[in-house]
């Protein structure tokens, strides 16, 4: 890894960035669990942010993961891992859950530490390098990528208050293994890509899948919903539009529910519907939370950046969807091309005399290559 003292304009650099709120800082002064300082902390522990750690590994600097959910791979791990992308280089098709994998694999290479499950709560400047707070540490850093795609997200409640009790015991808004909803009679709500998704996915596994959504205009890829729709006509499945939840009951065991009652908006009438399961799928709540104290520059809840993938505030970069600039595309393939330019960016910052460019990976030491 990189050694020695960091370079005296670097220095001048960090005393002209605006330094993070005194409400902060105050705050969260006594933190505990103290890291190593590292050459690049990463924000986001999404495909763009486990690909900025290999990268940085690459360039033989020292990173580090700070994420605050439990798992590695983000959207694609808490919203969607069993379902397909058809659009990442050299994947014909990857289930997002192997995606991760592979990236994963790919980071730990260089045993980058991924330290999960921490919310950033805070961010204080030293004369020469940044300090991250987490609920649970603190992690000094010469220079700072966010890859936090969409900020900090969590799914989209059911309004009803019935619901509310459920949460947990049979409403679920997130789904990780298809496999407990077998021979389940599952009932999702919402009109999107999420729930045609799980859809289509869970038609073999669960007895019965029902969407209920409150329009005839749906927000998910055609051919999935085709795909459902086929399988409705097949009365193989359910689907309700124009309807919403109305009540969820339980009948002789007050630990789980038998039936929910879904009512036509329109007609202002309701049916009962036999159901175990009530999948919630309405989309998420995304915020910037600490990140829009932090002198960067923002533009409607997203970090905008210039062509070096550079904040506004030196020596803090970022990448993936969280960005913004014109011409944008909000894809995991284009996440990937700006992780390597942050790093670039912010490996040149930290260490002056290295280049930004890399050079080609297959003429690479560190990979046990040689020059051509």
């Amino acid at each position: 890894m990189y050694g020695g003292a960091p370079g005296g304009a670097r220095f001048d650099r960090f005393h002209r960035a605006p330094k993070a709120s005194t409400a902060t800082t105050q705050t969260l002064r006594f933190s505990p669990m103290p890291h190593d300082i590292k050459d690049i902390t990463i924000i986001g522990g999404g495909p763009t942010g486990i690909f900025a750690s290999f990268y940085a590994g690459m360039r033989r600097a020292t990173a580090q993961i700070v994420d605050a959910l439990p798992e590695l791979g983000g959207q694609l791990t808490a919203l969607y891992p069993e379902k397909y992308i058809f659009d990442v280089a050299g994947f014909p098709k990857v289930l997002a859950k192997d995606l991760v994998k592979s990236l994963a694999e790919q980071a730990r290479q260089f045993d980058p530490p991924m330290h999960l499950n921490q919310r950033v709560v805070g961010l204080e400047q030293e004369a020469d390098h940044f300090v991250l707070i987490t609920d649970k540490g603190r992690f000094p850093s010469r220079s700072i990528v966010i890859a936090a795609g969409i900020g900090a997200f969590s799914p989209r409640r059911l309004p009803q208050p019935c619901a509310q009790p459920w949460y947990g015991r049979g409403v679920f808004d997130v789904v990780t293994d298809p496999e407990a909803f077998r021979g389940r009679r599952v009932i999702i709500v919402g009109g999107g890509d999420s729930a045609f998704d799980w859809g289509t996915q869970l038609l073999d596994r669960a007895e019965r899948v029902t969407i209920i959504h409150r329009s005839d205009r749906f927000r998910a890829h055609g051919a999935t919903v085709a795909q459902f729709q086929a399988a409705v006509e097949a009365d193989r499945a359910g689907l309700f539009t124009f309807h919403e939840l109305a009540d969820i009951r339980c009948t002789s065991n007050p630990d789980a529910f038998s039936h929910v009652d879904i009512r036509d908006v329109k007609a202002k009438t309701t049916r009962e519907l036999e159901a175990d399961v009530v999948l919630p799928m309405l989309g998420f709540v995304s915020d910037l939370g600490p990140l829009a104290e932090w002198g960067l520059t923002l533009e409607k809840e997203e970090i905008v950046v210039n062509s070096m993938m550079e904040t506004g505030r030196a020596g803090i970069y970022a990448a993936g969807d969280i960005t913004t600039y014109p011409g944008k595309l909000k894809l995991i393939a284009t996440g990937f091309a700006e992780a390597a330019t942050a790093v670039n960016q912010a490996v040149h910052w930290v260490y002056p005399e290295k280049k930004v460019a890399p050079g080609h990976s297959s003429n690479m030491s560190i990979f046990g290559q040689t020059d051509d």
